[in-house]
């Protein structure tokens, strides 16, 4: 038993005024957060380990990343596991906010996490 937590940084761009919709880049790393042993029976050789190697099992980590860009298949991996969601929460910013151009589109960048349990 335990906890996992998924999280990723997204960006969008808003078009002038808003009346475009917005135009999402795909999803550049997924990472992974817990305990190491259960991250590497959920992900098994999936999860890409090259920034924290050699940590010992029963060690935590936040630096392991996935090797894949899709959430759904994350998702799909830890409910095969036997995990269920119990929160998630995202924040975004406006990366660029000028008051005296507003012809400019607007970037926005977000950081999301889903937290999973088991």
């Amino acid at each position: 038993s335990g906890y996992i937590t998924i999280g990723y940084r997204g960006s969008y761009t808003i078009g002038r005024d808003a009346q475009a919709d917005a135009k999402f880049r795909r999803v550049a790393r997924i990472t992974v957060c817990g305990k190491t042993s259960l991250a590497k029976e959920v992900f098994g050789d999936t999860l890409n380990e090259s920034r924290d190697p050699d940590r010992p099992p029963e060690r935590y980590t936040s630096r392991y990343y996935l090797k894949f860009n899709f959430l759904e298949q994350a998702f799909d991996k830890l409910s095969e596991s036997g995990f269920h969601m119990v929160a998630c929460s995202s924040t975004g910013t406006c990366a660029f906010a000028s008051s005296t151009d507003q012809s400019e589109d607007k970037i926005w960048t977000s950081y999301t996490e889903y937290v999973f349990c088991r």
